[in-house]
């Protein structure tokens, strides 16, 4: 179109692309809450990987095809950030095999149920039909899932052991239950029950049912024989698929183990940390934060007056009751009031720390009974897009053991403010930046500032209590030693065991909570890296911009400054700060 502007084609362009990669994802325009191909699971046969690859190359051709030069600022950062993407995910494609596709983290296995159950909804005949349909599917897809597999294992790609009990035991659960045998309803089948019930209800305001008894009988006895035809023979070949491989599975946990295993690492480790560093240099960064964090901890020890060593110390911080709410009624209100105090507290001191502020409010709630057990002990839900339904931070009182008080203040502004409520919903709110930018993330950018939101508020003064600020350092201590065993694991031929050790001599954490998390290095090799590597990133370019500005500089613009673009990787957020503070000068 003759009439458009340049920035407006590419803008054109983007909106098309995304459209066009997420027609191709079932499971993508489910999540999105769109009704098409909601009857289908992705297909993640091989030929669809080489047909993504060509299509790829294809976008980053058009992309180039653009006048760069004539772009407006805003498009020609996401013009860099999509020529990246497509370099990377190009770049990417000889890397398609290496991962596990189940695994205890995350996997088919387990994302089909979640899928159908948190994912799928249920409002009409047609949607029902659609989960029928997509139940029939999973046999087709799981046999895909299996050939997937099959080649892993020919390049000696195979989960290590650990990883076979938990995934055969989550596997056997999905086909534990009614319909497969006499016992209550298992989790998929009482879902669609539950949904199709809903249709067959008449509504409050006398709305008539929108099916009646026969189709809703109907639906049940299909969804009943999917689940005999379809997904117990799926998940009991997969488990058959599973036993085979566990038999063979060796105890070498890291990536080193694999053909260009080391050259995989340092791939894996340039997309999550979104910098060049290498893996000798992030072990080290993290050997030298754990000891200057253990030194900081030895400083509190001294404050309070506690006479042993450090590690005895964390020994009374880990079983102390005084740091515990009693696991009651009262107990867990007293938590909830408490981080709410400290939210509210903090909204008060914004002004000091930013300029922009998000429409959408913060609201603080316990996580609900019905995932209590299985949701993580902190977490965040963003605001609705018109920032009508507030930003949640969760707290999961279902064992408050797990939530010692002295972690309290840091976690409320990790996941509240200044921490995720500032980053994302700012983000939301953005005018005018393409979808591919609003629904992406970086990690080393969203939780590098998750993490330097820990630390933020103690240069206002809040943590006035020095246990609480035993707790914020005993969270950034945790960070800093993932940097140390993931480097560990996957090129210095650590064992889950060494990992483990190191966890549980250097932190005041459980040792279940070493456990866990070493399993995550196995799988997710890299990911852990994130964190800390992003909130040194932060404080680096700000203590710079603080060296050349001198009295000019002013923490809220330099906050706003991060911010305002939404996720970037790490590279981009230096250029912008470097930019910004070319401009500065330039007014001073």
């Amino acid at each position: 179109d003759e009439s458009m502007s340049e920035s407006e084609r590419v803008n054109a362009f983007f909106e098309k692309t995304f459209e066009d990669s997420i027609a191709r994802s079932p499971s993508s325009l489910t999540f999105l809450g769109r009704s098409e191909r909601m009857g289908e699971w992705d297909d993640i046969s091989p030929e669809f990987a080489e047909e993504t690859l060509a299509i790829n190359k294809q976008e980053l051709a058009s992309l180039l095809e653009f006048d760069f030069d004539a772009l407006d600022e805003p498009t020609k950062l996401s013009f860099q950030l999509a020529k990246q993407g497509l370099e990377e995910q190009i770049e990417d494609h000889r890397w398609r095999l290496y991962n596990y596709p189940v695994n205890q983290m995350f996997g088919t296995h387990s994302f089909v149920p979640s899928m159908l159950i948190n994912q799928h909804r249920v409002n009409s005949l047609s949607d029902a039909q659609a989960y029928v349909s997509r139940l029939n599917g999973l046999k087709p897809y799981f046999d895909q899932l299996i050939k997937n597999i099959d080649a892993r294992t020919a390049i000696g790609i195979i989960p290590p052991k650990f990883v076979f009990p938990h995934v055969i035991r989550d596997s056997q659960n999905i086909i534990t239950g009614a319909p497969f045998d006499d016992c209550e309803d298992s989790a998929i089948f009482s879902d669609f029950k539950a949904k199709i019930a809903g249709l067959a209800a008449a509504g409050d305001d006398g709305e008539e049912a929108q099916i009646d008894q026969a189709t809703h009988d109907q639906l049940l006895a299909d969804a009943t024989a999917a689940m005999n035809d379809s997904v117990k023979p799926a998940y009991e070949a997969l488990i058959a698929k599973l036993a085979n491989l566990e038999a063979v599975a060796t105890t070498d946990d890291g990536v080193w183990k694999w053909k260009n295993g080391a050259e995989y690492f340092d791939v894996a480790l340039k997309r999550t940390t979104t910098t060049d560093l290498t893996a000798e240099e992030i072990h080290q960064i993290g050997l030298d934060e754990v000891a200057r964090i253990h030194d900081e901890m030895r400083q509190i020890k001294e404050t309070v007056g506690f006479e042993s060593d450090l590690s005895a110390f964390m020994q009374h911080m880990r079983d102390s009751d005084e740091f515990y709410s009693a696991n009651d009624q009262e107990g867990k209100d007293r938590y909830l009031a408490e981080a709410t105090a400290l939210i509210d507290t903090m909204k008060g001191r914004l002004d000091e720390l930013f300029l922009t502020k998000p429409k959408a409010d913060l609201n603080v709630k316990a996580v609900e009974a019905f995932r209590e057990k299985s949701a993580g002990k902190a977490f965040y839900q963003r605001p609705s897009e018109d920032g009508t339904r507030p930003g949640l931070y969760y707290a999961n009182l279902y064992d408050m053991r797990a939530m010692p008080t002295y972690q309290m203040e840091a976690l409320a502004y990790h996941e509240g403010i200044p921490g995720h409520h500032m980053q994302l919903a700012i983000q939301q709110e953005l005018k005018d930046i393409p979808k591919f930018r609003k629904f992406g993330g970086y990690t080393a950018y969203i939780e590098g500032w998750g993490l330097y939101s820990e630390f933020l508020p103690k240069e206002i003064g809040m943590y006035s209590d020095p246990y609480s600020d035993f707790g914020r350092l005993a969270m950034e201590l945790w960070r800093a030693c993932r940097l140390v065993v993931d480097t560990g694991i996957h090129t210095k031929k650590w064992t889950r065991e060494d990992g483990i050790k190191y966890y549980t001599d250097n932190t005041p954490n459980a040792v279940s909570d070493g456990v866990k998390m070493v399993e995550r290095h196995i799988v997710m090799p890299s990911q852990a890296t994130a964190y800390k590597i992003g909130m040194l990133k932060i404080l680096e370019l700000r203590e710079n911009a603080k060296a050349e500005l001198g009295d000019a500089f002013d923490i809220r613009a330099f906050h706003d400054e991060i911010l305002k673009y939404g996720p970037l990787p790490l590279s981009n957020v230096e250029d912008k700060i470097n930019e910004w503070v070319a401009a500065v000068k330039a007014k001073a």
